[in-house]
């Protein structure tokens, strides 16, 4: 019932900024949360960040805490996830997800239905 599809990967230096965009289709954003997820070569998925427009709050993973930032424009169906600072650790593929319901814990993987197919983000030293 949603579809997304992430864009704006790319490669960056260290302490650069990259900018990403997930559009989603099927249902107004305003329905449900949406986060970012990423996954290291080598290693499980983790959690980046959330947004849920109904309780018109955000979440955090600790190593994204006061460098990324989670937004959203109703208008345009998108979220977006500024990544300042950026640190050779944060190399992964970046997956956009939206949970079927509101109101979820926004870093709970199991809680997001709807993937998009990733988009490759590369910091160098």
């Amino acid at each position: 019932q949603v579809q997304l599809v992430e864009s704006g990967g790319g490669l960056v230096q260290a302490g650069g900024s990259l900018r990403l965009s997930c559009a989603a289709s099927g249902r107004p954003v305003s329905n449900y949360a949406m986060g970012w997820f990423r996954q290291a070569p080598g290693k499980e998925r983790e959690f980046v960040a959330a947004i849920n427009w109904s309780a018109g709050s955000t979440a955090y993973a600790v190593s994204a805490k006061g460098r990324f930032t989670i937004s959203r424009d109703n208008a345009k169906n998108t979220v977006y996830l500024q990544m300042n600072s950026l640190k050779p650790e944060d190399t992964a593929v970046y997956y956009c997800a939206a949970s079927a319901y509101s109101g979820i814990r926004l870093d709970a993987e199991n809680a997001y239905k709807y993937w998009g197919q990733g988009t490759q983000v590369t910091v160098s030293s």
